[in-house]
């Protein structure tokens, strides 16, 4: 863990399933988008703050690594990660022999990629991610905050750091699935 000082931008993200599916329900999936912020980390020079995926959305708080900031922006590694993703996930959907909801899922998938010019066949993500650029420390701390309790306002966990998919473990002191540079 690396704690930092607002010395850089940072962005606060949004991604959504369409139609707020909510297909992060089985870890299957959710381990499809963090395997892919892992690689992100590791090979698109994402920094990775703060993160809570939920049940048909992740909340992030970003910045991209000074050696790589030249070659790409953060709406541009957020594209190729949803780009991926929709792919992995789709086809985990279609080979879970135990995924009770996969017709109705996947029907959903069709029907927005059919309805969209820009897809060749399922749509798992909707247009674009909200990207909000953080300014000052008081709004950093806000959406730290907004993240982290995102599981205890869905009355999934009582306290924060008692969910899985999130950075508010990073920040108990406890080890989280992903690395995360610790805001101070």
């Amino acid at each position: 863990m690396t704690a930092i000082r607002l010395t850089k931008e940072l962005y606060f993200t949004t991604s959504t399933v369409i139609d707020w599916m909510d297909v992060f329900t089985r870890p299957t999936y959710k381990h499809i988008v963090i395997d892919s912020l892992r690689y992100c980390q590791e090979n698109k020079g994402l920094e990775i703050y703060a993160w809570v995926l939920m049940t048909n959305h992740l909340h992030m708080i970003v910045g991209m690594a000074d050696y790589k900031s030249d070659k790409a922006s953060i709406g541009d590694v957020l594209r190729d990660f949803k780009k991926f993703t929709s792919k992995g996930i789709v086809k985990a959907i279609v080979d879970n022999q135990q995924e009770s909801r996969k017709e109705w899922l996947m029907d959903r998938c069709w029907f927005r990629g059919a309805n969209d010019s820009k897809i060749k066949n399922y749509k798992f993500w909707q247009d674009g991610s909200y990207i909000e650029t953080i300014y000052t420390y008081e709004f950093l701390v806000e959406k730290l905050n907004y993240i982290h309790n995102n599981p205890v306002r869905q009355e999934i966990v009582d306290r924060p750091e008692q969910y899985l998919y999130s950075s508010a473990r990073n920040y108990s002191g406890d080890k989280g699935l992903l690395d995360v540079m610790i805001i101070k």
